[in-house]
């Protein structure tokens, strides 16, 4: 199994060629180890790559990271009064 620093790295990569599938983008590649897989805008395409992207959320979580917020920084608000 790969290095946790390594998964996620994978998993936001994956998880921004799906959100690219599904605003529109004709075709992407994912790099999956030692290959580049490429998806197509199709229900099945999107079905693997929806498998592929919760194969690596259990990977990461076995690997005692966390798959909450990857993708996301909080912020802060001060507002006055």
């Amino acid at each position: 199994m790969a290095d946790l620093a390594t998964l996620q790295a994978r998993l936001i990569e994956a998880e921004t060629a799906y959100h690219k599938l599904l605003t529109g983008a004709q075709e992407v590649e994912v790099e999956h180890g030692d290959m580049r897989l490429k998806y197509a805008n199709s229900v099945t395409q999107l079905e693997r790559l929806l498998g592929y992207i919760n194969n690596l959320k259990a990977q990461i979580v076995a690997a005692g990271g966390t798959v909450d917020g990857l993708l996301r920084s909080g912020i802060e608000v001060d507002l006055p009064g």
